[in-house]
């Protein structure tokens, strides 16, 4: 009978190794539960593509002169415009359960007070995407739409195409979700310690110039839609520095006192104690005099 061979002392590159594959399959793990919940949201939107893409299409219908409608240039565009917003309607959706999936697995490795600083913004984060978005639909498309086809010349007849709208309204969406993070960013470079509320105060003309830039890069160029994006951001830069300011309490004068006494009684550094051992010999001389 043979005896079995020895076994090999685990060592820490191995550790380290069986560490990394680990973690490795975890992530592959939610990322697949992740697709599979956008897979499941794709396929119970599917029947109502078409019945999504006339909701989405209702401000512009709306803005058109009685008679006009949008048209499909290319051949395949009555099935892909659909599907396409269909796709992007079940990543929208799902956003809350995939930043679970990468919260659950990133939460391990943070501390007690990253995690009590990392969970309220990613709730509010993706609250204000979503307000971002209905924002933009409800107050935006209605007024740009409008605009566009109020200055078509006489003898034009708008006929926007569906493929073209689609990444028109998309580009729209995204953009005024993103800018709605805009308080999430300020409270956390705040509590981060990268600035202060009274730092962002003094920035203030040049945050609302740069509002109206991003407006400019980001929105399509027209004056309506830029001036709805820039003033929003400005406004929501002037609530997050107030959610800063509210967050960020000055110490009382216990706390100053306290925060005194422990710098007074710290312990000396080594240059200190060479400081302080050099000033004793030199008057040592003058004593014995």
């Amino acid at each position: 009978m043979k005896a079995d061979p020895p076994e090999t002392p685990e060592t820490p590159e191995t550790e380290a190794q069986g560490s990394l594959i680990s973690h490795l399959v975890e992530l592959r793990d939610r990322l697949l539960r992740a697709l599979l919940v956008i897979a499941i949201a794709l396929g119970c939107l599917l029947p109502f593509a078409n019945d999504l893409y006339a909701w989405l299409a209702t401000p512009l219908l709306e803005s058109l002169p009685e008679g006009h409608s949008m048209v499909a240039i290319d051949v395949a565009s009555p099935f892909l415009a659909p599907f396409k917003l269909t796709l992007l309607a079940a990543l929208t959706i799902t956003i809350p359960y995939t930043l679970y999936q990468l919260w659950a697995f990133a939460a391990p490795g943070l501390y007690a007070h990253e995690k009590r600083l990392a969970t309220p913004i990613l709730f509010s984060s993706v609250a204000l995407f979503y307000l971002g978005m209905v924002f933009a639909y409800a107050v935006v498309f209605p007024l740009v739409f409008g605009f566009f086809v109020s200055t078509a010349p006489e003898g034009v007849a708008v006929m926007t195409d569906i493929n073209r709208f689609l990444d028109f309204v998309v580009k729209l969406f995204l953009a005024f979700g993103v800018a709605f993070e805009v308080p999430i960013v300020t409270v956390a470079m705040v509590m981060m310690g990268a600035t202060t509320p009274k730092r962002l105060r003094e920035i203030r003309p040049y945050v609302i110039v740069g509002a109206f830039v991003i407006g400019m890069l980001l929105t399509p160029p027209d004056v309506i839609s830029q001036t709805l994006l820039a003033v929003p951001v400005w406004l929501l830069y002037e609530a997050g520095i107030l959610f800063s300011s509210l967050m960020t309490r000055t110490p009382s004068k216990d706390e100053d006192k306290t925060r005194a006494n422990e710098e007074r009684f710290r312990p000396m550094s080594e240059q200190e104690m060479e400081q302080e051992l050099d000033a004793v010999e030199a008057e040592e001389p003058k004593r014995n005099e």
